[in-house]
């Protein structure tokens, strides 16, 4: 919002659409709020899984705004269960949204950002405290 506030473009890439009953908003909402601050703002889905949808996406974000100066890659996907207990699908599900879709989306990114005097990106992650007693809480057996 801080952005939108300084008056930036921002694209909204999300899955969320539609809104869910245990999430808040949507990409059409996250947009108004954009544009209510003072930005610009541009609601696009995307499953970042998909590789050829993130280099669409990028491209229209780029052709929409001329240009893309910085790139925020914030999807992630966590599951707090213990090893055991976790779903090989879900494990899947996590590493193709923090690892893959932050790769696939970056990737993408690069063209533009070489274009830009001032380009960044920024990797978000799930809220992971690196201590010994907040892992040993969820990712091993007892």
């Amino acid at each position: 919002m801080k952005a939108a506030r300084d008056g930036a473009n921002v694209v909204v890439a999300a899955k969320t659409a539609d809104p869910h009953p245990k999430l808040q908003g949507t990409i059409y909402t996250a947009a108004g709020a954009i544009e209510e601050a003072g930005g610009k703002a541009l609601p696009l889905m995307l499953d970042i899984r998909d590789a050829d949808a993130v280099e669409q996406a990028v491209k229209t974000a780029a052709d929409h705004f001329g240009g893309i100066d910085i790139c925020v890659n914030n999807a992630s996907a966590i599951n707090l269960s213990q090893s055991l207990e976790m779903e090989v699908k879900r494990f899947d599900l996590i590493q193709q949204i923090n690892m893959r879709g932050t790769f696939l989306v970056s990737r993408a990114c690069i063209p533009y950002l070489r274009a830009s005097s001032n380009p960044h990106i920024l990797a978000l992650s799930p809220p992971l405290d690196m201590r010994a007693d907040w892992f040993a809480q969820h990712y091993h057996t007892r």
